[in-house]
């Protein structure tokens, strides 16, 4: 069974590639959408707070309204449904919650007690640049996780970062603690995505210290 699941993820890693055209035919149930967020939301996150936040654009009319934000691409219309990925710079204010929760799923009520209050008080001094690069990895951290569950479910996906921040905060009415991170439209490919290349291992990775090429 390990080698099953090994095999099985290995696989997926190497079959996900970033689909740009999708049969407008298909759809995907909210039902389902809910089921590939839920996997993506296990993802790690920094103190656990788990700052994603997310709109799903799956209606034809507001997707219509995303495209020219998304810079006309047509993937945006053609999928299924286009997430629109937020991290939320004020994620710790629901600390209290998310590890009040973790008390019933076991936690020791002395571990919480004695983390919550110093996590608090580090996030809540954090500089706006510092809360906005974390609030960014975190999303980006479960973007990827929700594009796999995605390709787990026979789904293709594209994670998109060209689109215009402003109009998307003001179309969308986005406040100002969430950061928009980046869209992923999900469906089915009408056609493979293009070949690509990965540079390799030794151009991108150094031991110990990192030296000069």
């Amino acid at each position: 069974m390990t080698q099953d699941i090994q095999a099985n993820f290995f696989n997926l890693i190497r079959e996900r590639q970033s689909i740009r055209s999708y049969d407008p035919s298909v759809t995907i149930s909210e039902e389902e959408l809910k089921a590939i967020l839920e996997d993506a939301v296990l993802a790690p996150s920094s103190s656990n707070l788990q700052p994603w936040r997310f709109i799903v654009v799956n209606d034809p009319a507001v997707k219509e309204t995303l495209k020219p934000i998304a810079n006309n691409q047509q993937q945006v219309v053609d999928s299924a449904a286009t997430i629109i990925v937020l991290g939320d710079k004020e994620a710790y204010k629901r600390a209290d919650e998310i590890y009040d929760r973790s008390v019933e799923l076991g936690m020791p009520q002395e571990a919480r007690d004695a983390y919550v209050p110093r996590m608090l008080e580090y996030y809540r001094t954090m500089s706006e640049e510092t809360a906005r690069s974390t609030a960014e990895i975190d999303g980006g951290l479960v973007s990827m996780q929700l594009m796999l569950a995605a390709k787990a479910r026979g789904y293709d996906s594209v994670p998109m970062g060209g689109f215009s921040h402003e109009r998307l905060i003001e179309e969308f009415k986005i406040p100002s603690h969430l950061v928009p991170v980046m869209l992923i439209s999900i469906g089915k490919a009408a056609k493979p995505g293009l070949p690509k290349s990965r540079m390799p291992l030794d151009r991108v990775t150094y031991w110990n210290a990192l030296t000069q090429e």
